[in-house]
């Protein structure tokens, strides 16, 4: 059965590389929202769901709860234990991951149009009616725990972690989600139950289903997985601004390199000028060996093996971000040239032949977004997720071809500030001076 699934699914992926996606929207009788693509070539569906609030929504003083329980949502459930769990799943051949980050709990699911019901009905059992086993509960804390202690001795995550708690504070973005040793460590089992109640809720609830399936199906098939989830959860987080101005941070690490995460205040997803604000950052740091920032700091002065940028707006904050690895000797060049580079863009922008290439670029790239089922149906669910409309696939390339090079150049004077960049540097970087 395995063999047959694996052999389904690169058949699907050449399939759906090239497909016209024909999206359907549907409310079910009990009132869930879907977005469907019916794909009934080959006998494979994809069925993503997603919960806003995610990690955010752990209590205080337990953090951590939500990255925990979401990963001990396939270690057994209803007359099943962990064992007996993952037995019954590979007898389907299907395919459960559930994840958990800041904003969302991501649940994906693939499995075999002939095993459909069976394997909705063990995914609804492991949604609606987690054991949270006592056994399984220490063993997956054991392997959180690693990943605590593995985190305090990476360059990077110490870098992440002192950056963002110095720009949110309180906030949960100003902590890590899997939490620290003490608090994983006080986790019991009825916080588990607490945060399944709290983050498993209907009215935070996105759904996408993309195979052989039709949206007569969905509704129907989506009542009995998601019915009996809780109606509402508790109150999302506060939106807060990133609060970190602009300067220096080291952080003392023994170590022959030192890595460095920068950032600013960035700008909301929603914003009528984020394509623009897209290019601009293609062209400065996310474009790979054709941005400026990989030809000035890496080939023309080769400072760096690699440095880029991204624009990260969250549900509750937004940012531009960075990051760059160099010599201790040499980290203090490539900030200097990072910054000079952030103003160069800022005040110059960019040149018509960037903004072809970078337009060239991302045109081309965003269809070969949709290589499956599973690809298209987490698409779609991040498109809901962020109040995109359906036909904003269709119509993406055209938003970016729009672009003008005064909007552009516009967005990219506005946008970036190279007096606020932050950088937090691990490592012990010489000839550069902390302002805090």
């Amino acid at each position: 059965m395995l063999r047959i699934l694996t052999a389904l699914w690169f058949a699907l992926l050449a399939s759906t590389a090239q497909a016209e996606i024909d999206i359907q929207e549907i409310t079910s009788p009990g009132g869930i929202n879907a977005w469907v693509v019916e794909e009934p070539s080959i006998p494979f569906v994809a069925l993503e769901i997603r919960f806003r609030g995610g990690a955010s929504l752990d209590e205080p003083g337990k953090r951590g709860a939500v990255n925990l329980m979401a990963a001990l949502l396939e270690e057994g459930a209803g007359d099943l234990d962990a064992q007996a769990f993952q037995t019954a799943r590979e007898a389907l051949a299907a395919r459960f991951r559930f994840n958990a980050s800041d904003d969302t709990i991501s649940v994906s699911a693939q499995f075999l149009t002939e095993n459909q019901q069976e394997a909705l009905a063990l995914l609804e059992q492991a949604l609606i009616n987690p054991r949270f086993d006592q056994p399984a509960m220490d063993r997956v804390r054991a392997q959180v725990l690693a990943g605590i202690a593995s985190d305090a001795t990476n360059p990077r995550s110490i870098a992440s972690a002192a950056l963002y708690a110095a720009a949110y504070g309180d906030h949960p973005y100003g902590t890590p989600l899997d939490g620290t040793a003490d608090s994983v460590n006080a986790l019991t089992r009825d916080d588990m139950f607490d945060a399944h109640r709290n983050t498993l809720t209907r009215d935070r609830l996105y759904v996408s289903v993309v195979g052989d399936v039709t949206v007569e199906e969905v509704g129907p098939m989506l009542d009995a997985l998601l019915g009996d989830l809780p109606a509402e959860g508790p109150a999302l987080p506060e939106d807060i601004a990133f609060g970190l101005p602009g300067g220096v941070t080291v952080i003392d690490f023994d170590n022959p390199q030192s890595v460095a995460l920068f950032g600013h205040a960035g700008m909301k997803r929603d914003d009528p000028d984020f394509f623009a604000a897209f290019i601009v950052n293609h062209v400065l740091g996310a474009g790979g060996f054709q941005s400026r920032l990989m030809t000035e700091v890496r080939e023309r002065r080769g400072l760096t093996y690699g440095i880029g940028s991204y624009l990260a707006p969250s549900f509750h904050s937004e940012t531009v971000m960075g990051n760059v690895a160099s010599s201790n000797a040499t980290i203090a060049e490539a900030i200097d040239v990072t910054r000079d580079e952030w103003a160069r863009m800022a005040e110059q922008g960019l040149t018509e032949a960037e903004l072809d290439a970078a337009k060239t670029f991302l045109t081309g790239e965003y269809p070969l977004r949709f290589d499956g089922n599973a690809a298209i149906a987490s698409i779609m669910v991040g498109m809901q997720m962020i109040d995109l409309p359906s036909d904003y696939v269709i119509n993406r390339n055209d938003y970016i071809e729009a672009v003008t090079l005064e909007e552009a150049n516009r967005v990219a004077a506005e946008l970036l500030r190279p007096d606020d960049l932050h950088f937090v540097v691990v490592g012990r970087p010489e000839g550069l001076e902390p302002t805090r």
